[in-house]
C-alpha cells in the first residue's frame, strides 16, 4: 500500500466533501482506540476545525488516558484541533434506571452496550449541529462491511466514513505513518461498551487478521469445499459467515415497503 498517498487521498476527500457541503469542519468521538485515532488525525490534516470528543460512560481509566494523550499529541501538530469532554455516565445511569429489566441477562447487557453507543452518537450530532460540522465515522472495512461489528444508529450513525475502505491491518499501517502515539498502537482493540476488559477478539471469537483472511476468501468467490483448510480456518470462516449474515441488516439500506400503484389509485 502506498501509505502516504492513501493518507493524502483521504484527507483531500474529507476536505473536498466538507467544503462542497458548506460545513466548517469535523466532529470525531475519540475512544483511545486505533480507529478513532486515525480518523481524527486524518480530519486534522485537512486544516479544518476538528473537534475531538471524549465521552466516558463508566470508562476504563486507560481508555481515557490514551484518548487524551492522542489529542494532546495531535494538538502539538495541528492548531485546528480542539478537545471537549462530555461525561455521559449520569445520563446513561438515568436511562438504565428507567428501562425495564429482563431475565435474559446477555440480551440486557448487549442492549445496554448499544445504548451507550447511541448516547454518544446523540452527543456527537448535537456538537456537529452547533458547530456546523460533520460527524466523521471511525469504522473500518472489516467492521462495517465484513462482520457488522458496530451499533446501528450508534457508532454506525455518521455523516461520512473516511477509513471504511481500509482493513484493520491497513489502519495500523496508516497509523504508524501518521505517528499515532505508542500507547494506542499497542492497545488491544476494544469497543469499550461493556465497562470491562473484554477485547474485540473476545467478543467476536477471531482476530482481525483472521477476519480479513475470511473476508478476502469470501470476496474471491472461491469454492471452499475445494480448499484444504485447517480446523481453525474453518472455525474462523464459520464465525465470519454467521456474523455477516446476522448483521446484514446493518449493511444494507433500510427496507422500504413499496405500495403497488393500483392500491394508491
Amino acid at each position: 500500500m502506498k501509505t502516504q498517498l492513501v493518507i493524502e487521498h483521504i484527507s483531500g476527500w474529507l476536505k473536498e466533501y466538507c467544503e462542497r457541503n458548506r460545513q466548517r469542519g469535523f466532529v470525531v468521538g475519540v475512544s483511545g482506540g486505533i480507529d478513532s485515532a486515525v480518523t481524527s488525525a486524518l480530519c486534522a490534516r485537512t486544516g479544518l476545525p476538528t473537534l475531538c470528543v471524549e465521552m466516558p460512560i463508566h470508562q476504563a481509566k486507560s481508555h481515557v488516558t490514551r484518548a487524551l494523550e492522542h489529542v494532546a499529541d495531535l494538538q502539538t501538530r495541528h492548531p485546528n484541533v480542539s478537545l471537549m469532554r462530555v461525561d455521559l455516565t449520569p445520563t446513561f445511569d438515568t436511562i438504565e434506571r428507567v428501562l425495564p429489566d429482563t431475565t435474559d441477562d446477555a440480551a440486557h447487557q448487549l442492549a445496554l452496550a448499544n445504548t451507550r453507543a447511541r448516547l454518544r452518537m446523540t452527543a456527537l450530532y448535537y456538537l456537529a449541529g452547533v458547530n456546523q460540522s460533520l460527524v466523521a465515522g471511525t469504522g473500518n472495512k472489516v467492521e462495517d462491511f465484513g462482520v457488522g461489528f458496530f451499533t446501528k444508529y450508534g457508532d454506525g450513525g455518521v455523516d461520512l466514513s473516511p477509513i471504511a475502505d481500509l482493513t484493520k491491518s491497513e489502519v495500523y499501517t496508516v497509523a504508524k505513518e501518521l505517528g499515532i502515539v505508542e500507547s494506542i498502537m499497542q492497545a488491544a482493540p476494544t469497543d469499550g461498551l461493556f465497562g470491562d476488559s473484554r477485547t474485540d477478539e473476545d467478543q467476536i471469537g477471531a482476530s482481525y487478521p483472521e477476519l480479513e483472511w475470511a473476508m478476502d476468501l469470501r470476496n474471491s468467490g472461491r469454492d471452499t469445499a475445494q480448499l484444504e483448510l485447517s480446523d481453525r480456518q474453518r472455525q474462523v470462516l464459520n464465525i465470519y459467515d454467521r456474523r455477516h449474515k446476522a448483521n446484514r441488516h446493518k449493511m444494507d439500506p433500510i427496507p422500504v415497503c413499496l405500495i403497488p400503484g393500483e392500491l394508491k389509485a
